[in-house]
């Protein structure tokens, strides 16, 4: 999941500090951790305070993690904010005529200090927040708005990058430097530098009070997570694993809650709770809790919050000359309007739901068998599909969750990334890289063959208080060469449950595959080739695309026959379980994809219908109904705490994007299983690290995609990947 660009040439306003992280469908999580350009740009100021200060120390320099303090946050702020508009009214006022260099790159150089508060911000927003940080969050969300409208707004300087961009120059620029051109005039144009001087009042004042909205959703659903803990006994544990009972038993201690086991309202709890506990009545509530949070009509409902930022953002576009928020923000994607984003989705909607319906009957037959007097519900989904599993597969989650370490996992990433990029991982010794946080861990990173420093990967893996929920990607610094060579500060977030003192931390094979899938966005930083830091802003519909096409390594056989271990004897994982796991590789397809597409679908529909049409709570129920949505699943992000698209604008009208990235995973993985190196093939494995990979954003995704494979993607191969019917054409 993972970096948001608020430098000047994203023009991002607020979004950057509340938008949802770029994550994987099966984890859900809110990460505000930006990147900016020139972020660790040399300068001669020198300043006290240490969040401005530039990155010292090995490596090129690396964050004063160690020495953060958020008395320090808002002054820091407030001198980056003055130092950047200072930088702004430079470039903007400059009497010589407007050239690439003395626009676009003084803009791309922008910003540096500005960069480095918001790194540390990102780690009280995503990784340590308290009700003291949440605090000034609120008080600077709305000031940051104004001060990015005062860069969007600055008609002097959108019109020396007009000028830029429509100049003779261009053609005479390298294929990145006009891709950025052409980024840098599209982001003032639809940000509003093209409307007269009172739609540009309104738009601002607009732009401050959805950044306090968005804030305020996503310090809801935080609150909700971290008020509501459910505590049971002893007497309440039958069904659940051995590993989950320590695991759940050491988070209520931490809570002062000794001799009880913690529920944490989070999926890592919730999940494997609802998937095991043979207690019907506690599967409900601790369904009921997570699936409500943000909805408890209480002082944290989001509803009101919803109705009003749904009504800003419509407001904001027909400013600009959009008919809906929709069609605004597609514009520039790969969909480029909501209909081809609703017709893909449509287009394995009844499939999904219909395999949803086998799915619940094969679930209802078990219960039935049992003598259980029930008719499945919500809460019972997980554990009877966990039935079925078995059933029909013989294959048993918690047995497969014996051979999943997550230190194992991480040296299983570690030998994939040799594979394929040549990476070489060295842990750094405690102490030479200040971390946030005792749990977090550094690595250097380094190409095999030559020994070249490329960069540092950093580990925060574990659940706590303060730390948003969900698992994404981010980086402290990205690779550019055009200021001076900078190499990769790149970061994973999980929040899995950590085992007992001394125990191996043991996860599902859906979280395996969400560790997996983070890692590929830290591969896609760390394997960046390119000269400008607008290079890294990605395009929020392909963004997805490389992190989920490398959780197809977890079942590669080399990954498989290494490093898939028992936690207690070291024996690997047997033949005839990896055959099970294979053969139910498709099972429960229909659950995933629906809770899924159920989101993604509603988020078009919120953002291309009048907002005062729409009640989110009626509204939400309304529309599903209309799409046939099986009573036995929701959304998986319900509105009220649907982080992605309302604690920011990063994936608002936009969360079909992994359903479009799962086109290119599902076609792309066919190019490997076709290579007679399979996914270990030396020449697929060599364009997908430079046409996938390496050039970021600095060449449009189709363009790339097709130097890759040769064609475009084929929605096809994700009916096939997905076991589902391939729809016929009209022509048949």
């Amino acid at each position: 999941m993972r970096n948001f660009k608020s430098s000047l040439t994203a023009m991002a306003v607020v979004v950057a500090l509340s938008a949802c992280s770029e994550q994987k469908v099966a984890e859900t999580s809110v990460a505000p951790v930006p990147e900016t350009a020139g972020m660790d740009s040399s300068s001669t100021a020198q300043f006290d305070n240490v969040l401005l200060q530039e990155f010292k120390g090995p490596y090129g320099g690396v964050p004063a993690f160690d020495k953060m303090s958020l008395e320090d946050l808002k002054p820091a702020l407030e001198k980056a904010m003055a130092l950047n508009l200072e930088e702004i009214d430079a470039i903007a006022n400059n009497d010589a005529p407007p050239t690439f260099d003395n626009v676009i790159v003084e803009m791309e150089r922008a910003g540096a200090e500005l960069g480095r508060v918001f790194t540390y911000y990102g780690i009280w927003s995503a990784n340590k927040s308290s009700p003291e940080f949440r605090e000034i969050q609120a008080e600077m969300s709305p000031i940051l708005s104004s001060f990015f409208t005062k860069i969007t707004q600055n008609e002097k300087l959108f019109a020396r990058v007009k000028a830029v961009y429509e100049s003779d120059e261009l053609s005479s620029l390298t294929a990145e430097e006009q891709r950025i051109a052409w980024m840098t005039y599209n982001s003032f144009a639809r940000n509003g530098a093209t409307l007269d001087s009172e739609s540009k009042k309104r738009y601002a004042e607009i732009n401050k009070e959805l950044a306090t909205l968005h804030t305020n959703f996503s310090s809801n659903v935080l609150a909700d997570e971290e008020n509501y803990v459910t505590y049971i006994t002893e007497e309440q544990l039958d069904g659940l694993p051995a590993s989950f009972v320590k695991a759940a038993k050491a988070a209520a201690s931490s809570r002062g809650e000794e001799g009880k086991y913690a529920i944490t309202n989070s999926r890592s709890s919730m999940d494997p709770f609802l998937t095991y506990s043979t207690n019907r009545e506690l599967r409900e509530q601790v369904w009921r809790t997570y699936y409500n949070r943000g909805d408890n009509a209480d002082d944290f409902d989001n509803n009101k919050i919803i109705k009003r930022i749904l009504t800003l953002r419509d407001e904001r576009v027909e400013l600009l000359g959009y008919e809906n928020y929709a069609q605004w923000r597609l514009e520039d994607r790969m969909a480029k309007n909501p209909e081809n984003a609703m017709e893909l989705m449509m287009k394995v909607w009844p499939a999904a739901i219909a395999r949803v319906e086998e799915e619940v009957a094969d679930m209802q037959a078990v219960a039935e068998a049992e003598g259980a007097d029930i008719t499945i519900k919500p809460w019972d989904y997980r554990f009877y599909a966990e039935k079925v599993r078995k059933d029909k597969y013989d294959l048993d989650s918690n047995e497969v969750k014996q051979y999943l370490q997550l230190d194992k996992l991480r040296e299983a990433m570690f030998y994939v990334a040799g594979r394929l990029f040549n990476f070489n991982f060295t842990p750094i010794e405690e102490g030479k890289v200040s971390v946030f946080h005792e749990d977090v861990k550094v690595w250097e990173v380094t190409d095999k063959d030559s020994g070249e420093h490329i960069g540092l990967w950093y580990l925060d893996p574990f659940s706590r208080k303060g730390k948003r929920s969900g698992a994404w990607a981010t980086t402290y610094r990205s690779y550019t060469t055009f200021d001076g060579k900078k190499t990769v500060l790149s970061s994973n977030n999980s929040n899995f449950v950590k085992g007992a003192e001394g125990e191996a931390t043991l996860i599902s094979w859906d979280d395996a595959e969400t560790y997996f899938h983070e890692f590929g966005h830290a591969l896609h930083f760390l394997s960046a080739d390119v000269k400008y830091p607008s290079s890294h802003s990605g395009v929020r519909d392909y963004t997805e695309f490389q992190s989920q096409l490398l959780e197809r390594w977890l079942t590669t056989d080399e990954v498989i026959n290494q490093f898939l271990v028992h936690h207690e004897t070291g024996e690997p994982i047997p033949a005839s379980l990896v055959e099970k796991i294979k053969k139910a590789s498709t099972f429960n397809e229909g659950f995933k994809t629906t809770e899924y597409m159920a989101s993604a679908i509603m988020d078009l529909k919120y953002h291309t219908t009048n907002p005062e049409d729409i009640d989110p709570d009626a509204f939400e129920r309304e529309e599903l109904t209309k799409l046939d949505m099986p009573e036995e699943i929701v959304m998986r992000h319900r509105s009220p705490h649907f982080g992605h698209v309302f604690s920011g604008e990063g994936y608002a009208a936009a969360y079909y994007g992994y359903m479009w990235a799962e086109v290119l995973t599902a076609d792309a993985a066919e190019a490997f299983m076709e290579a007679p190196g399979g996914f270990y093939d030396k020449e697929v494995g060599d364009r997908l690290v430079k046409y996938l990979f390496s050039v970021r954003n600095a060449m449009d995704p189709a363009e790339a995609y097709r130097k890759f494979r040769g064609r475009d993607a084929e929605v096809d191969a994700l009916m096939r990947d997905r076991g589902f019917p391939i729809p016929k054409s009209n022509d048949e």
